[in-house]
């Protein structure tokens, strides 16, 4: 354990003369001991010692190495925790007999040996310390049936955590699959059917072809043709969007333009014309190539021609969506790269985003306030995104199916800060406090495990040395994730 540095050079905090042993009398006073026989109290105090810390030093730090056991002889002693990067207090006490430091080292390898919260000294206290593995043999060999029940009570509510936790990942799978799923029917189907039709204009292109080309026209002609076939190509890249009004008029020129000229249902044609650019002016020139007499027949074609070539672009568009969203999915899931690297968040997000497509309602309005001159993260990328999932459908429930769904980023310091804000209700200030707690939620029974923001907060805090913050008033709630631009990686570790 780290020691802070006291007064009189003492890196302890503690008085000369410090660390002696403790009496039996000492430890049959104390409330945690008043059981045990005169073999067992002889033995602690063989192995125990007193050590007396400073007004306003350390006793221990959380995150560090739990190497001692403390129980309170004297003074008051203050405990904290952090919490979102705050040290918030716990406790404050000078009850005689209170204890912490390493209270799960009668568990062993099976969980992290570290100190789970700060234990500081408020005025000079005295303490009986008992080093770790002194304190594990006692609970071990003096109260095994406890320990039975303790181990199991622990380890079972660890695992039950593993658990639900595994089942949280794999419902929210369940509804990204199902929404990417969706997603990619939408374009995959109108790939489909346009790939039908296509073949049918194919096949009508093949037909019209060969009646224009019997030797009705010489060779010249029919190179201007396939010149206009070309112009209309180009035309139906080049189409302007008009109105529905503009539509009409035009369709209705055409038709006009067609019966003039004795075109057998001229109103089939006018909408495909319409749609790839075509007016009178460009029919005249049509005309003045073929003639009266091959009029209909080059019609059909350059029609079909302009109907193959719109078919062609939505397929493009469609396989261009599909390719997308799978692009999106390999974003998403990070599955062909390496767990930690350098990422824009940028990616991350709209990954994220195209994923929870189909989660979010009609009536709910997507607004990214973006800093793309942000520089990138080292990060867990993959993780990141389950945090962005968690924090985006809690928001979509939070609103239902009206409001305001906001991502953003900016800088906050040393950090990239990514803030997700719904106009929901917001959240109750009573509740605030628990939110990050493990299966904690506000939902209906049976619509939430309460472990999303708690896997959340291990990924950003544990693992990536970040923090994450909550405001929230209602009508306004945003979550405040905050990732440092440098650091070094934190070895994997369950996030459940």
């Amino acid at each position: 354990m780290t020691t802070p540095t006291g007064p009189a050079g003492d890196p302890a905090g503690r008085p000369p003369g410090d660390g002696a042993r403790p009496t039996v009398a000492q430890l049959r006073t104390l409330f945690l001991f008043e059981s045990l026989d005169e073999g067992q109290l002889d033995w602690l105090a063989e192995h125990g010692r007193v050590e007396t810390r400073r007004a306003g030093t350390a006793v221990y730090t959380e995150g560090e190495p739990a190497t001692c056991f403390y129980v309170l002889l004297d003074g008051t002693v203050t405990m904290t925790r952090r919490v979102r990067g705050d040290e918030v207090e716990v406790i404050r006490t000078a009850q005689r007999g209170v204890y912490g430091g390493a209270t799960q080292a009668y568990l062993g390898d099976q969980v992290p040996q570290v100190y789970i919260n700060s234990l500081r000294a408020v005025g000079d206290a005295t303490f009986l310390v008992l080093p770790a593995e002194t304190f594990a043999h006692a609970v071990r060999s003096w109260f095994p049936m406890a320990m039975h029940l303790l181990e199991g009570l622990f380890i079972g509510m660890q695992q039950t955590q593993v658990r639900v936790g595994e089942r949280e990942r794999l419902l929210a799978l369940g509804a990204l699959s199902a929404g990417l799923t969706h997603e990619l029917n939408n374009p995959a189907g109108a790939a489909v059917r346009a790939t039908a039709v296509l073949r049918e204009h194919v096949a009508g292109i093949r037909h019209e072809l060969a009646t224009i080309a019997d030797g009705r026209l010489d060779g010249g002609a029919l190179h201007r043709l396939v010149a206009l076939q070309e112009e209309a190509v180009r035309r139906v890249a080049d189409a302007a969007t008009l109105s529905p009004l503009a539509v009409s008029d035009a369709e209705d020129a055409l038709v006009d333009w067609l019966d003039e000229r004795d075109v057998a249902a001229g109103w089939e044609l006018a909408g495909t014309l319409v749609a790839g650019g075509v007016d009178g002016a460009w029919l005249d020139r049509v005309e003045a190539v073929v003639g009266p007499g091959n009029l209909e027949p080059a019609l059909r074609w350059l029609t079909h021609t302009i109907d193959t070539e719109q078919l062609l672009r939505e397929i493009d568009e469609a396989v261009t969506r599909i390719s997308g969203l799978v692009g999106a999915a390999k974003q998403y899931s990070q599955l062909d790269r390496a767990p930690y690297q350098v990422v824009d968040v940028h990616e991350l997000l709209d990954a994220t985003l195209v994923m929870l497509r189909a989660k979010i309602p009609p009536g709910v309005r997507l607004v990214r306030e973006y800093d793309l001159a942000l520089p990138p993260v080292p990060a867990y990328a993959a993780e990141l995104n389950q945090v962005w999932t968690n924090l985006i459908v809690n928001a979509l429930d939070a609103m239902g199916d009206t409001g305001t769904l906001t991502v953003a980023t900016g800088r906050d310091g040393d950090a990239l800060a990514v803030a997700v804000g719904d106009t929901g209700p917001g959240i109750p200030a009573d509740v605030r406090p628990r939110i990050f707690e493990p299966f904690f939620t506000t939902k209906p029974v049976g619509e939430g495990t309460g472990l999303g923001l708690d896997i959340s907060y291990r990924i950003v805090v544990h693992k990536h040395r970040g923090d994450i913050r909550v405001d929230s008033v209602p009508g306004s709630t945003t979550f405040r994730v905050l990732l440092p631009f440098a650091t070094a990686p934190v070895a994997p570790a369950p996030t459940d």
